[in-house]
């Protein structure tokens, strides 16, 4: 990500996007860490003869999620976040 050149910008500002630009890389490293172990899962399954879509599985990663989650993220939020990884996860196993 390029730096912005902006004189407006305050020194805090600045070392907070900084933090926000290593959380996420952090993020990227987890996310493909996260479609690689799901892509083997994937290959499990298929081998198994069984369907890649498993929605008591994902109620389950849900559930558990909702119960770790300390805030500030809100539920609704959370459960959009995971939703939509896991159906990225998914259609990448087809």
């Amino acid at each position: 990500m390029e730096k912005e050149n902006r004189p407006d910008l305050s020194p805090k500002l600045e070392k907070k996007r900084k933090e926000i630009n290593v959380i996420d890389q952090k993020l990227l490293t987890f996310l493909n860490q996260r479609l690689r172990t799901a892509l083997e899962i994937g290959k499990i399954k298929k081998g198994l003869g069984k369907k890649i879509y498993d929605p008591a599985r994902e109620e389950e990663v849900l559930k558990y999620l909702r119960r770790k989650n300390k805030g500030p993220l809100k539920e609704k939020d959370l459960e959009k976040i995971f939703t939509t990884i896991m159906e990225v996860c998914r259609k990448s196993q087809i």
